[in-house]
């Protein structure tokens, strides 16, 4: 028990100390001041600039940054949907793998384009190595690029005076991979590789069991994925199995690593963003709200998965090792924990466990981590412009308290910021409740669902909230590959996706027109822990309780039939 504490301790710590370091690299990548990696990228950044026709210095208005973004990735996802459709007569195929049925195809584009990489697909069985590689990890670099690109816009919109213009949409995704992405990702690849996950083209390996029979080993690509899928939070990876396959994650190290990775971007943009505001402070309250919000739920896990079952407690188990059921002996309960609650609340969506095995309780905080789409630190970049809308939340009932116009950074936060906040906030309901609830009245529909009860119940808002959260995950014991399921969560996740970026970009647009003025006396100051309970209020009222109906009808509902000895 004390190894356990002692390891989700230090990672709080190593996340800590990290954001500061990173976040304020990225500022200087994004103020295009010298790093130290600018004699190594810069001739490659002003090549890729003079062949692009890039202008890095003509700012976009706020609606063309967000057509930019828009088409960009949509030339992606053709491009991503081409090549899976065609594997077969492309290269680096060695187990002649067919293209991708049509409806699967653009479920796969989709996902990949919006960071959510959903599988409705086992990549060792379906995907030749060209398609992981061109489609697959390629847009794991421009999904997380244009995720942080936007919420760098954002940021310059809310800290910035009487401008119309948010930066180049262009220049900010190459500085992402060349100065952020890159250079990190090969260094994880490096590691992974040294850990024991494969990096190579060869076939897959036929070996002999202790039991005498025959074994296929997948081989592979492997490392170079799963590095930039950790660390721009994009979910699914080479493996159907994700991070609690040995190739993907094969040891503890490997495992606390990727956790590392997969918060560090999120974390410390907020970072990057209280420079941006010449105000730390500002930045770390967003980094205590939503780690308030992210402790406790690692705590609930913890304490879930690490007591035993009671359903199982008189079989002859190890009485110490807690519910064991669907996790990975190498893990434990501990690292289970840690690595499910981040992907979940990141958009990284890369489980190392069976969350469909986890204990009722230990299972409904992954799923209110998706259900309230990203802003427990959220995705690299993404995490950021959700949150924009619950403080936009926060700083209106903050100005309702005191009885004064609602400022933020110096900005008055008017009826058109609070508009758009609330009605790109809408996606998220209509995404996790309303279409989950038309589904279960489908019968080819509701067929998905594994389990009777209320855990089936949970599979599919599961299923949903992780679509229109685009993270990506699943409960498991739903069949994502149905028809309507396919259709419908490929847009919920276009929707998920970019509602969100063309909301944060327009109320960032409003605001940057807006002239600074100072904070009157009497407002509730943004950057003092007053606003993070607040902000941790707002999430909780207008987030959570938004789902304790559903909840109350899954999760809830089985832990209290579990205590009375039933199970689903």
């Amino acid at each position: 028990m004390a190894d356990n504490t002692a390891q989700l301790l230090f990672f709080v710590a190593a996340i800590v100390a990290l954001t500061p370091v990173m976040g304020r690299y990225m500022y200087r990548v994004y103020a295009s001041e010298r790093t130290f990696m600018t004699p190594v990228i810069a001739p490659l950044e002003r090549a890729i600039f003079r062949i692009g026709g890039i202008d890095p210095d003509a700012g976009q208005h706020w609606t063309r940054y967000a057509i930019s973004a828009v088409l960009f990735n949509m030339i992606g996802v053709l491009c991503f949907y081409l090549i899976v459709r065609i594997q077969h007569v492309l290269p680096l195929n060695p187990r002649d793998f067919r293209g991708l049925d049509p409806a699967l195809a653009f479920n796969t584009a989709i996902s990949f384009i919006t960071s959510t990489n959903w599988q409705a697909y086992a990549g060792e069985t379906t995907m030749s190595y060209f398609s992981q590689m061109a489609g697959c990890t390629v847009h794991n670099f421009i999904s997380t690029a244009t995720a942080m690109a936007v919420a760098v816009a954002i940021m310059r919109g809310l800290t910035t005076s009487q401008t119309k213009v948010l930066g180049n949409f262009h220049a900010d995704v190459v500085r992402t991979i060349l100065y952020i992405l890159l250079p990190i990702s090969l260094i994880a690849a490096l590691f992974l590789v040294f850990e024991g996950i494969p990096q190579n083209l060869n076939d897959y390996v036929t070996v002999m069991t202790v039991e005498g029979s025959e074994q296929l080993i997948p081989q592979g690509p492997v490392a170079s994925q799963v590095a930039i899928k950790m660390f721009g939070t994009n979910g699914g990876g080479f493996f159907n199995a994700s991070a609690a396959h040995p190739y993907e994650n094969p040891t503890p190290l490997s495992n606390f690593v990727q956790c590392v990775l997969m918060l560090m971007l999120p974390a410390a943009l907020t970072y990057t963003f209280g420079l941006m505001a010449r105000d730390t402070r500002q930045g770390w309250s967003l980094f205590a709200a939503m780690a308030a919000v992210f402790v406790l739920g690692l705590v609930i896990v913890y304490i879930a998965e690490g007591a035993n079952n009671s359903l199982i407690a008189g079989l002859p188990i190890d009485q110490t090792s807690g519910n064991m059921e669907g996790k990975e002996v190498r893990f434990g309960a501990a690292g289970s924990a840690l690595l499910s609650v981040i992907a979940t609340s990141t958009a990284g969506g890369a489980t190392n466990s069976m969350l469909d095995s986890y204990t009722p309780i230990g299972g409904l905080v992954p799923m209110m981590n998706v259900q309230l789409n990203e802003l427990i630190f959220g995705g690299a970049g993404s995490g950021f412009f959700n949150l924009l809308m619950f403080i936009i939340l926060a700083v209106f009932l903050a100005g309702l308290m005191v009885g004064r116009s609602p400022v933020y950074l110096g900005k008055k936060v008017e009826v058109r910021e609070i508009k758009l906040a609330v009605i790109t906030l809408l996606i998220v309901p209509i995404g996790t409740l309303l279409i989950p609830a038309i589904a279960i009245m489908i019968p080819s529909a509701a067929a998905a669902i594994q389990d009777p009860g209320p855990h089936g119940l949970s599979e599919m808002l599961y299923a949903y909230a992780s679509a229109t959260g685009t993270n990506g995950s699943a409960f498991a014991g739903f069949d994502g590959a149905k028809t309507f399921h396919l259709v419908a969560m490929t847009f919920v996740m276009l929707a998920g996706r970019f509602a969100f970026i063309i909301g944060g970009l327009a109320i960032a647009g409003s605001l940057a027109a807006k002239r600074t003025t100072i904070v009157a006396v009497g407002a509730v100051p943004t950057n003092t822990p007053l606003f993070v309970v607040l902000m941790v209020s707002v999430i909780f009222v207008f987030g959570a309780m938004m789902f304790f109906p559903a909840i109350a009808l899954g999760p809830l509902a089985e832990h209290f039939e579990m205590l009375a000895g039933k199970s689903f």
